[in-house]
């Protein structure tokens, strides 16, 4: 059975409900943590009474945009029955590839700005809506790859959590923190197709399953 790699609650909105959440992605840019119902619907030229009645209160707004933003993070489509070495490999390129194209972006540096700040003040929710719809979800759709992979004996693990968690390092290393500390690191698109690449390849060095005693000594500097 061919499975989807990314259903999301972000693929079930309209396009106009869509064009609400980039419109909270840019004020949030813009302005920081200073997001109020009544701004987001002058700027997406919609009422409040909209607002409230597609996504509930404020909160319901931030969850929605967590998760649409989170949306764009995807691996590839694959067979489970029929999964080989190198459409797993594509799969896990693609997400690495997705995930740093979103984290070094400028609407996600904004949120995860404002949510450290807020949970460091406990002023808000948006680091709890954050972990739940960002991080956390991001890795229970990234999991069943990761086990069907092991499954068609392509991959050797015992910890789905800790699998998914050495990739979610090899793919990210340093570049998170130092945007959210104000680097100005960017990345082009064939530099995050390489560190992609280079990603997938460091996971498999440790994980494939043709190596029985995976050495850490083999994965490129």
């Amino acid at each position: 059975m061919t499975q989807a790699a990314a259903e999301t609650q972000g693929e079930a909105l309209t396009a106009r409900q869509q064009a609400v959440l980039d419109a909270v992605l840019s004020l949030m840019v813009e302005k920081g943590s200073g997001l109020t119902m009544t701004a987001v619907a002058r700027r997406a030229s919609c009422s409040k009474e909209t607002l409230y009645k597609w996504f509930g209160d404020r909160d319901g707004l931030l969850t929605a945009t967590v998760q649409w933003q989170a949306s764009k993070v995807r691996a590839g489509n694959y067979d489970r029955q029929k999964l080989d070495a190198g459409a797993l490999r594509e799969s896990l390129k693609r997400f690495a590839a997705n995930w740093l194209e979103v984290i070094s972006s400028p609407t996600s540096i904004a949120l995860n700005r404002i949510g450290v700040s807020q949970a460091a003040s406990r002023d808000g929710n948006l680091g709890s809506i954050m972990l739940a719809n960002g991080r956390f979800a991001i890795g229970e759709r990234l999991k069943p790859v990761l086990e069907a992979g092991r499954e068609a004996g392509l991959i050797a693990f015992d910890d789905t959590e800790t699998a998914f968690r050495t990739l979610f390092g090899l793919v990210g290393r340093d570049v998170q923190i130092r945007l959210l500390l104000g680097d100005p690191l960017t990345l082009s698109r064939a530099e995050i197709a390489s560190d992609a690449e280079r990603a997938t390849e460091q996971f498999f060095t440790l994980y494939g399953a043709a190596s029985n005693e995976p050495s850490r000594s083999k994965i490129n500097a």
